[in-house]
């Protein structure tokens, strides 16, 4: 009997199984690693969602050695753990039915990986990574924003994005960030993606903030918004308790997870 083995494990054991097959079937991981089909999948998405593997009908492909590094995705394994705990507690505050902002960051996409087996949901993103994870769902109707592509970051910024964000509502905003602080608030190092997410900020009934603790506490070059333009702040529980509390005390509903 296969002992078992934990789901960031079994993640890097199919990503070098893929490398070193060039693909690989969602049955044979199903005989691999003795777990579900279902299972298999979700891997299989997550893993393609954070740019390990390319995802194709019944399995995956390598991707290609000529595929340049890119920094968001090299991101996608610091903090994980806390990044997958994060992007599980959002998902659960989003309603079948509902409209929602899905923005940038590795943070956000553990939120889409989740999002796949809702039904008759609107997403709304300038993620090109989201629209990965989401493109073959559908009960999901996909809303991408154009603009200039942020190479770094895999996402659509600038003026056209802005004017897009314009014509569009959300129910929920999920929003990553570069660094959050209780006096300099909400803060990244771009300033034409911070026009941006001031943008998106304004697009939603309610604005839920996506962070892990190596975020807080922290601030960057260009100042995007105070920490009370979100209603709702998700963490990790080793954000320190003084950062926590004091983002409460500004009108924060802080969840730490």
């Amino acid at each position: 009997m296969t002992k078992p083995i934990s789901t960031l494990e079994r993640h890097r054991q199919i990503v070098h199984l893929v490398q070193r097959h060039q693909q690989v079937s969602v049955q044979e991981l199903v005989d691999e690693f003795a777990i579900s089909i279902a299972t298999a999948r979700r891997d299989l998405d997550a893993l393609a969602g954070k740019g390990h593997i390319r995802r194709v009908h019944g399995g995956a492909l390598a991707v290609p050695d000529s595929m340049p590094s890119r920094p968001t995705l090299s991101r996608a394994n610091i903090q994980s753990d806390e990044k997958a705990r994060i992007g599980a507690a959002a998902a659960e505050l989003v309603h079948d039915g509902e409209t929602v902002f899905l923005s940038s960051g590795t943070t956000v996409l553990e939120v889409a990986i989740r999002l796949r087996p809702r039904r008759r949901l609107n997403v709304i993103t300038n993620s090109l990574l989201v629209l990965n994870v989401l493109t073959d769902v559908p009960d999901i109707t996909v809303v991408s924003l154009g603009g200039i592509f942020n190479r770094t970051e895999l996402s659509f910024i600038g003026h056209i994005t802005q004017q897009s964000l314009s014509e569009v509502r959300a129910d929920k905003v999920f929003v990553g960030i570069s660094a959050a602080d209780l006096t300099h608030g909400l803060t990244n190092l771009d300033l034409q993606e911070t026009l941006t997410d001031r943008a998106i900020l304004k697009i939603g009934r309610e604005v839920i903030l996506l962070a892990d603790h190596t975020k807080c506490g922290r601030a960057s070059a260009a100042f995007v918004a105070p920490l009370s333009a979100v209603h709702t702040f998700i963490t990790d529980t080793a954000t320190p308790a003084s950062f926590i509390e004091g983002a409460r005390e500004l009108g924060v509903n802080v969840v730490a997870v």
